[in-house]
């Protein structure tokens, strides 16, 4: 029997808010102000699509801000968050310093904190567990670089980032899967539809192979990677694509279109 994915939300990320090198305070808090008057524009008359649910990732100086000024159908999260609830840990946020502000997402293992700042599978993992066991919702980013899908490894990398999160969690209802190529993420290079298809694909039998036919048939894998108006409808029709995980374009109008890609 196909899957349906009538029910299946689409998420959508904002990860970076900066569009210039050199950014004042000032000009962050305009980029904020006026990605928000493109969102209530297109979304005050309840534009979005009834499964679709967006999620505005941004740095943690800004979560209250957002969290604050969001329309009211745009949840926040956070871009990072660390694996204790409390300890010596300068400059981290705790899961329960993100409640505290109603901030209920977190993106963990995104490609530049694992290849910038070398967080690790095992790392990763732990952070996974220890979100979801205060509450969070977890967008999990996993992908492989240029070098391992030219090298034929795609699967094996993703199966092993998914592996080692799997080793630490039992409850896979709060987590949505984010395919990410690293070679694809701000370059302008694109997965193929069947490509991006083909590893999802791949994952979720993976997931009913190593987990259970239920949660693969459930999770949510968004693609991400260079993610575009022009290419989100082909992107989307794909049967194990869930949504997208979007950079650079979510500060554009052509953003609404991404996040109605399934219309």
């Amino acid at each position: 029997m196909p899957r349906t994915k009538s029910y299946i939300t689409g998420i959508i990320i904002l990860v970076n808010i900066k569009e210039v090198e050199e950014c004042s305070t000032e000009v962050e808090l305009f980029n904020l102000q006026r990605v928000f008057k493109i969102y209530r524009a297109k979304w005050a008359g309840n534009l979005l699509l009834g499964d679709t649910e967006v999620v505005v990732g941004v740095p943690a100086v800004y979560l209250d801000y957002v969290k604050t000024n969001a329309p009211a159908n745009v949840e926040v999260a956070a871009q990072n968050c660390y694996k204790a609830e409390k300890g010596a840990f300068t400059g981290e946020t705790s899961p329960a310093m993100l409640k505290d502000l109603g901030v209920n997402w977190v993106i963990l293992g995104h490609s530049e904190r694992r290849q910038i700042f070398g967080e690790s599978d095992e790392l990763i993992a732990e952070k996974v567990a220890f979100a979801l066991s205060n509450g969070l919702k977890v967008i999990a980013c996993i992908g492989e670089t240029l070098q391992e899908r030219e090298a034929g490894q795609t699967e094996a990398v993703v199966f092993r980032q998914t592996q080692a999160i799997a080793d630490k969690i039992q409850d896979w209802s709060n987590v949505v899967i984010a395919y990410e190529p690293v070679w694809a993420i701000g370059t302008g290079k694109t997965a193929s539809p069947q490509q991006a298809q083909d590893v999802h694909k791949a994952l979720r039998d993976w997931f009913s192979k190593n987990i259970s036919a239920e949660v693969a048939n459930a999770i949510r894998i968004q693609y991400g990677g260079s993610v575009t108006g022009a290419n989100c409808k082909e992107l989307g029709s794909q049967p194990d694509i869930d949504g997208f995980l979007v950079g650079g374009a979510s500060l554009k109008p052509e953003f609404v279109n991404i996040v109605n890609a399934r219309q």
